[in-house]
């Protein structure tokens, strides 16, 4: 356990063990709510060492780490400002209903034309292309990100600079989950364009022979990487796109919705629960090493019973988007100004609500435990 001293660096009121992670989930449009957390943990001066992201967090942790700490919010900005420009906003009126249905309108326009910068639609079918071709893989065609992420990040810098990325694919034929990580391997925007390749929308890509999907097919969240590889006391900011409780579904669209959010935020869930769970017993462990008598100190038994209880302490802070009553199961392909602008917002609001309760957090990084935080408000809309 670590001692009272560990934390050197502070934020405002909230010490800074020596790691401190930013973990970002898969979700489409929604990626631009984690644009404002980055945003918020900037203005709170909170440096981030290590990023991991799936799908559109991938996107968004390469843009952090292939840019200068002053220069990441204007390429975001401009990261989104592209991917949106084919929606503007507009003028809104009539309250939820109309909202609702520019809403949908919105996704609809961007199932037949694509995104600007991101992917656009093929002109063909996949059921009309050649079998084993790229065209009969995918309704839509990637190429223009490779573009996009050529021109926002500095791959030289995001593989030797400060902050290490960690990105999450699925290999497509063994069916197993592999990280790319800066610790072990080089990544260019073929690792960050497999991570968000989501079948049956956007095409496999290729690296180095085998050929990749979207990491959210497997997990939506790169949580447990960053846990398995720690090696100090760590804070971690873990930003879900999808809430994993709500009320019980009215609609057949709000079924649609239920299920979305159910699949990706169970994985989430699950390992936040096994950490704790795992970190508990580890507790419970020690204390009854802790009562054993000193002729035992040497036992193998005890010895290997030692070494496995032995932990770092993880202070786990939950932002998460929670969706206004309005947004559909189709709020992750809705890419337009007007959504993305108030998600962002969400996204500052969120940090700053957790920063101005942040006591908790505080005093569990200098104790040295082992906890997960949710210290935004339940009941707030967006």
């Amino acid at each position: 356990m670590a001692d009272a001293e560990s934390p050197r660096r502070r934020a405002g009121a909230l010490p800074l063990p020596d790691q401190v992670a930013l973990v970002l989930q898969g979700g489409g449009a929604l990626g631009s709510y984690q644009a404002g957390v980055i945003e918020g943990l900037a203005a709170s001066d909170i440096p981030i060492g290590w990023v991991a992201g799936i799908s559109i967090g991938a996107v968004n942790a390469a843009i952090i780490a292939g840019n200068p700490p002053e220069r990441r919010i204007d390429r975001l900005h401009q990261f989104w400002n592209d991917v949106t420009g084919g929606l503007p906003s507009f003028p809104l009126w009539g309250g939820d209903q109309v909202r609702e249905w520019l809403h949908e309108w919105s996704s609809a326009y961007v199932m037949t034309m694509g995104v600007p910068g991101f992917f656009h639609l093929r002109p063909v079918s996949p059921a009309f292309a050649a079998p084993g071709t790229p065209e009969a893989l995918s309704f839509y065609d990637s190429a223009p990100l490779r573009n996009t992420l050529d021109r926002l990040v500095d791959w030289d810098l995001l593989n030797h600079g400060p902050v290490r990325l960690s990105v999450g694919a699925v290999d497509i034929e063994s069916g197993n989950f592999r990280y790319f990580d800066t610790a072990t391997d080089t990544i260019d925007a073929r690792h960050i364009m497999a991570s968000g390749a989501l079948p049956p929308g956007l095409p496999p890509v290729e690296i180095d022979g085998r050929w990749y999907w979207d990491g959210g097919i497997v997990s939506n969240t790169p949580l447990s990487h960053v846990l398995d590889n720690q090696d100090g006391p760590l804070l971690v900011f873990q930003v879900d796109l999808f809430a994993a409780s709500t009320g019980l579904p009215k609609t057949i669209m709000d079924v649609v919705t239920r299920e979305k959010e159910i699949r990706f935020s169970s994985r989430t869930r699950q390992v936040t629960d096994q950490l704790l769970r795992l970190r508990g017993d580890r507790e419970i462990a020690r204390r009854v090493l802790a009562k054993l008598p000193a002729s035992l100190a040497g036992d193998p038994d005890v010895l290997a019973l030692k070494a496995r209880s032995a932990e770092l302490p993880v202070s786990l802070v939950h932002l998460i988007y929670r969706p206004a009553a309005w947004e559909s199961g189709a709020r992750d392909f809705e890419f337009s100004a007007r959504a993305m602008d108030e998600h962002w917002l969400a996204g500052r609001d969120a940090v700053d609500e957790t920063m101005a309760n942040a006591e908790l957090v505080a005093e569990n990084i200098l104790d040295g435990h082992t906890a997960a935080f949710d210290l935004t408000n339940r009941t707030k809309g967006h």
